[in-house]
């Protein structure tokens, strides 16, 4: 774990001075495929114009670019969740003792895209909600599969989605994704944001994270935007 840290560390470090071409041919495995699954039977009802939700799913660079893409989601913020405020850094969280998972805090419109929806786009296509405090090459409870739901409502349409798909055997193995009380989000550094848009010659990225956009056009093209939601475009 401390070498894979330390290589991200050093990527990171790489691609904030300009120089990503330099570790362009390093290799972090490889993106998994999407799975194909049914959409919830239950779904949340809601005439608000707006509202929040927050998906731990792996390395938040990844998770912020799918949900960047998907119409309907006005920003995606990239973020720490789980933890307390003053252990919210990347560094820290890296560490794995802090509670924080990397989380997404994705603001969208009802009218036009669901929690249900957004759920089902999380499970398919932008992490392996079977991975266990893990997500491809990073491993750690702050990589861990998690929901951190705001209303009872969100907990509840959740909880049945992921009976919904255990019971239907959607994936080889059980769903190990994991409801978990909201007590916060706290974004992350300005480096991290918008990240696979900024860097899409990055070697993680190009590995781990494109794969996933491109699943998402392929299995969603209805829900697709080709412009992403940009973080910086709003500041």
């Amino acid at each position: 774990m401390k070498n894979l840290l330390t290589w991200r560390r050093t990527l990171l470090a790489l691609a904030t001075v300009g120089v990503i071409g330099q570790c362009s041919a390093f290799s972090l495995t490889g993106a998994e495929d999407a799975v194909v699954i049914a959409p919830p039977a239950l779904d949340e009802i809601s005439h608000a114009q707006s509202e929040t939700a927050v998906f731990a799913g792996g390395c938040f660079w990844g998770v912020q670019g799918v949900f960047q893409h998907v119409k309907g989601v006005k920003n995606a913020v990239s973020g720490y969740a789980g933890g307390a405020a003053d252990t919210a850094q990347y560094e820290r969280v890296s560490n794995g003792n802090t509670g924080h998972a990397e989380s997404v805090e994705v603001t969208y419109d009802p009218s036009q895209v669901s929690y249900g929806t957004l759920l089902q786009i999380y499970f398919s296509v932008a992490h392996n909600p079977t991975e266990l405090n893990r997500q491809g090459p990073d491993t750690g409870t702050q990589y861990r599969s998690a929901l951190f739901t705001k209303s009872a409502e969100q907990a509840k349409v959740a909880q049945a989605y992921i009976a919904q798909l255990d019971a239907a055997k959607s994936f080889s193995q059980p769903i190990v994704t994991k409801l978990e009380s909201y007590n916060g989000f706290y974004p992350a550094e300005e480096e991290h944001q918008d990240f696979l848009t900024e860097h899409p010659t990055y070697p993680y990225i190009v590995i781990n994270d494109l794969p996933k956009v491109k699943q998402l056009k392929q299995l969603f093209p209805e829900r697709y935007q080709d412009k992403p939601v940009l973080v910086k475009d709003g500041i």
